[in-house]
């Protein structure tokens, strides 16, 4: 393997503890410092359910906790929602596209409890500026925790 990716691999697990062993805190009560770029976890109690990354942590955790969220900003909400009414697979066509799901009613609904479920969330973070690490960390979070709505297909 080559040395610079390895030296990368090899520093992201102290990254790795300090996000688990933050003490989680809510969407309301989040500190009035924290970095602007990084990784993020949502959990509920100890099951951990997601794992992002940005470059705006505040603003980005605000489009996933805000009820107001849409299927482009809410976007854990929205995977939470396509699980919770089966429809989890993506399409490119009209029928069946996210913004055709948010109008249906019984998805809409769905959407709705989601973002309250995701907004009540623990939510913990670690700062990492770089986005080459952003990515390896967000991806050796997920699969590390089993986060079961990260997904790194292609789309």
């Amino acid at each position: 393997m080559d040395a610079r990716f390895r030296e990368l691999i090899d520093s992201l697990e102290p990254q790795f503890r300090q996000l688990v062993a933050m003490t989680p805190v809510k969407y309301g009560s989040l500190p009035r410092q924290i970095p602007s770029r990084g990784i993020y976890l949502f959990s509920d109690g100890q099951r951990h359910l997601y794992v992002g990354r940005t470059n705006r942590l505040r603003q980005r955790l605000q489009n996933h906790c805000l009820l107001s969220g849409t299927h482009f900003t809410a976007t854990f909400a929205f995977r939470i929602a396509r699980q919770d009414t089966g429809r989890v697979r993506a399409t490119y066509s009209k029928a069946g596209s996210r913004e055709a799901l948010t109008s249906d009613p019984k998805f809409a609904k769905a959407f709705e409890a989601a973002k309250r479920r995701v907004a009540a969330m623990d939510i913990r973070f670690v700062e990492e500026p770089d986005a080459t690490r952003q990515a390896l960390l967000e991806i050796y979070a997920a699969t590390v925790l089993g986060t079961p709505y990260n997904d790194f297909e292609n789309h």
